[in-house]
């Protein structure tokens, strides 16, 4: 049996998963752990959300550990890979129906289109200013004084969404405060910044070239009115020409890169004959 560790460093938070491949090729996940950044050091997050991923699976020693985003710098890394290719594995691992994943950033928001093999055959990203990304929405739920938690439920329950006409973060957010000023209520304003994003997120899908489901990860995986949002604007871009691609995620989509991450390090220890191992409790 091998040992392989995923190490995903985003804009936001670090994301750290430990795998094991048996005899027969069968992968499993066997813990991940997770931490937001925040002003904190970048290397000392990092250290202790993985020192708390190895401790829950108590595995003595990692044959290989992969690092994707920004984790290249890690000392026990043994190889480092695109975060596109990433993120396409992991969704894959995680759902095998996705042949396409978005992937909502803490700054940026990328969508990919891989095979079934979880190849990438085609990629864009945003390029525009960052009201397409989960900060951008982290900042305007603060303003309005909701949790992280509440964003969802809260978009679900607007009867008219107000929706944010800039795609720059900043005016976007004097969008916001304006709503206020004029009393449109909190589920309304969460809506219509839902439904703006998602529109983007649908132009930037349509432009892919797959046939299968959406999955989403990253931080607003998680989030019930953005899935929702980018239903219905996926149902209404494709009104003309058949049916909307599903739209699918998993309790645990905020893992996928660095799940990814663990998959190819563990199929490049296997298949190019990297021996030796890359840590061990000793290490520490």
């Amino acid at each position: 049996m091998h040992i392989s560790a995923g190490i995903d460093v985003g804009s936001g938070a670090v994301k750290v998963v430990v795998m094991s491949t048996d005899g027969h090729g069968e992968e499993r996940l066997l813990s991940s752990a997770s931490s937001r950044i925040r002003r904190r050091e970048v290397a000392r997050v990092l250290d202790e959300v993985f020192a708390t991923a190895v401790g829950e699976c108590g595995v003595g020693e990692i044959h290989y550990v992969a690092t994707t985003g920004e984790g290249a710098e890690f000392p026990w890394a043994t190889g480092h890979f695109y975060g596109m290719t990433t993120h396409a594995r992991g969704a894959l691992y995680l759902e095998p129906r996705a042949r396409a994943v978005l992937d909502v950033g803490a700054l940026h928001t990328r969508a990919v289109a891989m095979d079934e093999r979880g190849r990438v055959v085609d990629y864009k990203m945003t390029s525009q200013c960052a009201s397409g990304s989960g900060q951008f929405l982290e900042n305007i739920a603060r303003y309005l004084g909701v949790s992280h938690d509440e964003i969802g439920e809260l978009s679900l329950q607007a009867q008219h969404p107000e929706k944010v006409s800039s795609i720059c973060a900043v005016l976007a957010e004097t969008d916001v405060i304006n709503m206020v000023s004029r009393g449109i209520m909190t589920a309304d304003i969460l809506r219509g910044v839902h439904e703006s994003m998602a529109d983007r997120f649908a132009r930037l899908l349509r432009s892919l070239q797959f046939d299968g489901a959406v999955f989403v990860s990253g931080g607003l995986a998680s989030d019930v009115g953005m899935l929702g949002a980018l239903r219905d604007a996926l149902a209404k871009k494709s009104a003309a020409g058949g049916a909307p691609p599903e739209v699918l995620t998993h309790s645990t989509a905020i893992f996928a890169g660095a799940i990814g991450a663990a998959l190819w390090g563990g199929f490049r220890y296997r298949k190019v004959g990297q021996g030796g191992v890359a840590w061990t409790a000793e290490s520490n």
